[in-house]
């Protein structure tokens, strides 16, 4: 079951110029995975104007109220046998379901990395360059980026990025070196 919202406009008085305004109910759904899909819980949250009044747990197997608000809801939700056999059934046709037909996608999709290096001038140091290595394209996050020079790892004047992901589900990383290139230097960006 996707997220849900619902907004809603309360009608106070009969006069159009008062009583406006929207409130907001939102249903979410979230499945939580440990050691693949051998232990699955279910959480399935009732939200109110942005505050969660009551979810449905499947490690409890019932209706939890969140505020004071939520605790009419949770009874009454709680005191039908069927919805709690549904939302529990959701554990299997929800969660499971969905990890079976993502897992190919998600976790063992592995794209490779494109790698340039660009140099880039300092506006501070004008004898100082810096050296770009722009990594983008891969998947997953999980990566290690070194800058060697003449063959040795460069541990020192190695600054990076925050990873960056796109909108295409893969990352991107960019990892300079700062460095006075010399005549007959080889770089490289690993």
């Amino acid at each position: 079951e996707p997220t849900r919202l619902v907004a809603r406009r309360p009608q106070v008085s009969s006069d159009p110029w008062h009583g406006e305004g929207f409130f907001q109910e939102m249903g979410k759904s979230e499945c939580q995975y440990l050691n693949g899909n051998k232990n699955v819980r279910f959480l399935h949250k009732y939200i109110y104007n942005r505050e969660q009044r009551a979810h449905f747990d499947s490690d409890v197997g019932r209706f939890v109220a969140d505020t004071p608000l939520g605790e009419p809801d949770a009874k009454y939700w709680n005191s039908q046998p069927d919805l709690l056999e549904e939302e529990q059934a959701a554990v299997d046709r929800f969660c499971r379901h969905n990890y079976e037909a993502a897992t190919p996608f998600i976790t063992e999709r592995r794209v490779q990395p494109k790698v340039r290096v660009s140099p880039m001038q300092s506006s501070s140091l004008p004898q100082t360059n810096r050296l770009v290595c722009y990594v983008t394209g891969f998947y997953p996050a999980e990566i290690e980026v070194k800058w060697f020079t003449n063959g040795q790892e460069e541990t020192e004047r190695v600054v990076s990025t925050d990873m960056i992901q796109n909108r295409d589900w893969t990352y991107q990383v960019l990892v300079m070196l700062e460095t006075t290139p010399q005549h007959g230097d080889t770089y490289v960006c690993h």
